[in-house]
């Protein structure tokens, strides 16, 4: 384990939050694991695990019936929280992904450091005492009232509201939420229509959902123009960059602009000198659709705090989103049934992620071209036999291989389907090709379409190899939670297909795509991507920037 940060939290504190290995099996999950651990050889003890496992599906269990195996089931290694990053005390059957997701992928090399985990149950504290409903949140909301900021008060925030899809929004309640761990504010999340039943709340004995009653109304239009925002409040010299201002003299609340548009006086935000402007005001609101964190790591006041949070800075994303998005059990039964019906017996499973932007055309057949040339590039899959037929022979001891295809639409997965149908692999592998939905240009309820696409994401998170789309937030969503480097699509030259097609991502840590190119302290712009060793520029986007270790 790490070594904590010096002076940072009583020694205490720390006896609570080691990482600890849980050995108590997961009943849904226990045909997996016996599956993984005996070879790939599936036996009469497993198949009465699978029973036992689709009698969990259904709601009901014999507690009896596996009493003779008990023994066999403790022995089977299990961190159902994740090296510490859940805290104890959780409703178990209230959010079964919490406790159970952990099995369908393999362990994480990645454990988090004492010190972030030391950071979380404090910030757990500071929630339950500052959350909803409460006196102290009741007192807030009365300065928020009050026409004024105040610096006194025991409980801040940063209210996030939504803006663009489910893997932007993703990206950016991870980076809030990292923003307020380090600034000790509390976050509190817009909860509009279609993000209800998609997550769990994350921290225990208390909400992050915004009750609706908040005093300002419409966060849902917060845009650029937005007269509240910091951006404009200083064009319009109604805030002052300076760190002596006196809060009184400050708004109750101020926007925080960090969408792909924002503008000069926006991207201040991320100057020092401003954040100790921003500390001063009780109530932050932002909405984003970009993953900000590398810049908070460019941030002075934040640089050490993040570094004993983060040591391995390219975990940022796999820590906190393994901590705070854990999928709803009627989502879970979406992830839960299709992958024990269709991957979980294959010995190796390839994800492959597509989607496609209007400002980088290329046609399907090109781009189905490139993904096939990265593939048998990189050898992630076979290439196929044209003349010979199929040696039945061979079927016992070939090795088996899914491939998880996940598209807007069916013709990629139909095309590599049928290569696979009609053609006997070079290599002898058995291949199965699966897609779990796709809507194509079909009108679907919101709802249901962010339950289907969290549920992709997350089957995603459990394959051992991902191919990607170049810029797609909902790859880095799945690399993150999977702790894998996928091999990122480059974007297409002139509608074709570039050479190389694709490239071995460094860091499994997301881009952040328009990062500010100021540099705070020079007053001039630079290459942000040049100014310290853990920043480097992304590999699908060039003016981009992600962590790297």
């Amino acid at each position: 384990m790490r070594s904590q940060k010096p002076s940072a939290v009583p020694q205490s504190a720390f006896g609570a939050v080691w990482p600890s290995v849980v050995l108590i099996g997961c009943l849904m999950t226990l045909p997996l694991l016996v599956f993984l651990c005996s070879g790939g050889q599936w036996n009469s003890s497993t198949v009465w695990l699978q029973r036992v496992s689709m009698a969990v599906h259904q709601g009901f269990v014999d507690k009896t019936a596996h009493r003779g195996s008990e023994d066999a089931a403790l022995s089977l290694p299990r961190d159902s929280r994740l090296g510490g990053l859940i805290a104890p005390g959780f409703d178990e059957q209230s959010c079964i992904s919490r406790y159970q997701s952990c099995h369908f992928r393999k362990p994480t090399p990645h454990s988090p450091s004492s010190y972030l985990l030391s950071r979380l149950r404090k910030y757990e504290a500071l929630h339950k005492r500052c959350g909803p409903n409460t006196a102290l949140y009741r007192k807030s909301i009365t300065q928020l009232n009050s026409g004024h900021s105040m610096n006194l008060m025991e409980c801040n925030y940063v209210v996030w509201a939504p803006f663009n899809g489910l893997g932007n929004r993703m990206l950016t309640i991870a980076s809030a939420f990292l923003y307020a761990l380090v600034t000790n504010r509390v976050l509190l999340i817009h909860q509009t229509e279609d993000l209800t039943d998609l997550f769990c709340e994350p921290f225990p004995g208390t909400s992050w959902v915004l009750p609706s009653d908040f005093p300002v109304k419409d966060l849902s239009s917060l845009r650029l123009g937005t007269e509240q925002s910091y951006g404009n409040l200083l064009k319009n010299k109604k805030i002052k960059q300076d760190a002596k201002v006196m809060s009184e003299s400050l708004p109750p609340y101020v926007y925080v602009h960090l969408q792909h548009d924002y503008e000069h006086t926006d991207r201040l935000f991320f100057c020092d000198e401003d954040q100790l402007v921003l500390k001063k005001i009780n109530w932050l609101l932002l909405t984003s659709d970009m993953y900000f964190v590398p810049s908070m790591f460019l941030i002075p006041q934040f640089e050490e705090e993040l570094r004993w949070m983060f040591p391995e800075k390219e975990t940022v994303f796999h820590h906190v989103g393994r901590y705070l998005f854990h999928p709803t059990n009627a989502v879970w039964g979406m992830v839960a049934r299709y992958y024990t019906s269709y991957l979980a017996m294959a010995e190796e499973k390839v994800g492959i992620q597509i989607r496609t932007f209007s400002w980088l055309p290329i046609s399907s057949e090109n781009f189905f071209n490139q993904i096939i040339a990265c593939s048998r590039q990189e050898n992630l899959l076979p290439g196929i036999n044209l003349n010979a037929t199929f040696a039945a022979s061979r079927r016992d001891k070939a090795k088996s291989k899914a491939i998880l295809v996940t598209s807007l639409y069916s013709e990629y997965y139909e095309r590599i389907k049928s290569m696979y149908f009609e053609h006997t692999t070079a290599t002898g592998e058995i291949i199965s090709v699966y897609q779990p939905t796709h809507e194509e240009q079909q009108k679907t309820d919101k709802q249901s379409h962010n339950q289907k696409a969290l549920a992709e994401m997350y089957l995603l998170s459990y394959c051992d190899v991902l191919i990607t789309s170049g810029w797609s937030t909902f790859g880095y969503i799945s690399q993150g939670l999977a702790g894998l480097k996928p091999w990122i699509l480059l974007s297409p030259k002139d509608q074709k297909a570039p050479d190389p097609p694709c490239v071995r991502a460094m860091s499994m840590e997301p881009c952040f795509h328009a990062p500010p190119s100021y540099d705070c302290k020079a007053k001039k712009n630079v290459d942000m991507g040049a100014i310290v060793r853990h920043v480097r520029h992304c590999e699908d986007v060039g003016q981009g920037i992600k962590l790297f270790d």
